[in-house]
């Protein structure tokens, strides 16, 4: 089944984004598309669906064809478990995030855990590696065991997941950036908010060859989303907006450091690098005090996230703090609201940042 759902093509895709909008919002809500449905689309008996899905090879390639066209355009999401159990849906929520590695998440996924657990449903955790193609994958696959709702990081996905998601009919909840439209709620930060936050401190502070360093920017748009209210801030303040330095390794402690390695050997005039996140920063605080660099006397360092890590630096690190923990709480229990059959005051809740300034700049 798997197989099926992944070679659907972007010839699908765009099926999906024109099809009749009145088809897709008659199956919103509470009623699911049905094989049913999907047979009296392609024009075949149910039968033929269903053979279609589980054993491609017992169908011709033109009905399976046509099976496959009106899948894509209805949103149809095949139950892999049985009967009044696939209708009522599970007590299982999946939560996918980017990275299983990365703090950032980490805090988030506990404080969805623990709210949902005690609420009596469990998680199903789910990486994607920064791929919005395994995104659509993992997606496909889990929506098929009936889960009660979806939790997923960001609000930038293949057409695909938001047509399946949006014509799925249960909760929803798009996480770590806020923003507009979303699937059905969000709760998060205005990333380029935060980076502007950070360049306005260190402006303030007197520094004016100021860089962003950051790693797999390419694929970590948020961070781009950062960076780019940093350039913001300092193109508005007539100072050199453009000195960004990355690689495409994921985030380390080395990383941080070698990426503040980079940036002094390239620009050994620079006052002072805003970090992508905490654990960055925080490598290059660790390799500034090895090397006799001063901080912040020779050079300040801010970072982004918040983590305790950075109370316990020398110089302690400034960053901006987000609350982490309490996004996922809040993501959860705006959850719960939808399952108990309420309508959540606000779908979209900012969850907000505070800047920390500590020794390091």
């Amino acid at each position: 089944m798997q197989q099926y759902l992944l070679r659907l093509n972007k010839e699908n895709s765009m099926a999906i984004e024109k099809s009749d909008v009145r088809e897709r919002r008659r199956h919103r809500g509470d009623q699911r598309v049905t094989i049913e449905d999907v047979a009296k689309q392609a024009g075949v008996a149910p039968i033929t669906v269903s053979r279609a899905l589980s054993s491609p090879g017992k169908v011709s390639v033109k009905l399976r064809e046509r099976v496959e066209r009106a899948v894509a355009l209805l949103g149809y999401v095949p139950n892999l478990i049985a009967g009044g159990l696939a209708s009522a849906g599970t007590r299982v929520i999946p939560v996918i995030v980017p990275s299983l590695s990365i703090l950032t998440f980490i805090e988030v996924v506990h404080g969805i855990q623990q709210t949902l657990e005690n609420a009596g449903y469990q998680v199903l955790l789910g990486s994607t590696d920064f791929d919005l193609d395994r995104e659509t994958s993992l997606i496909d696959s889990v929506l098929g065991y009936s889960p009660s709702g979806v939790i997923l990081t960001g609000l930038r996905h293949r057409d695909r997941t938001v047509n399946r998601l949006k014509t799925w009919g249960r909760p929803v909840v798009e996480i770590m950036e806020l923003g507009d439209p979303c699937i059905d709620m969000n709760v998060g930060v205005e990333n380029t908010q935060v980076g502007a936050c950070m360049a306005r401190h260190l402006l303030a502070q007197g520094y004016q060859r100021i860089a962003f360093a950051g790693v797999g920017m390419s694929r970590d748009y948020r961070a781009m989303q950062r960076y780019e209210g940093h350039r913001q801030e300092l193109a508005a303040a007539g100072v050199e907006s453009c000195l960004l330095f990355h690689t495409d390794e994921p985030s380390s402690y080395e990383a941080g450091k070698r990426v503040f390695l980079d940036t002094l050997a390239a620009r050994p005039d620079i006052e002072a690098i805003h970090f992508a996140n905490d654990n960055l920063a925080a490598g290059a605080i660790l390799e500034a005090n090895r090397r006799g660099i001063r901080v912040p006397e020779d050079l300040a360092i801010g970072g982004y996230l918040g983590l305790s890590l950075g109370e316990h630096l020398t110089p302690r690190l400034t960053t901006v703090v987000v609350p982490r923990f309490e996004m996922g709480v809040k993501a959860a229990k705006l959850m719960l609201e939808r399952l108990e059959g309420r309508s959540p005051a606000t779908s979209r809740v900012d969850i907000g940042y505070q800047l920390a300034v500590r020794e390091s700049t």
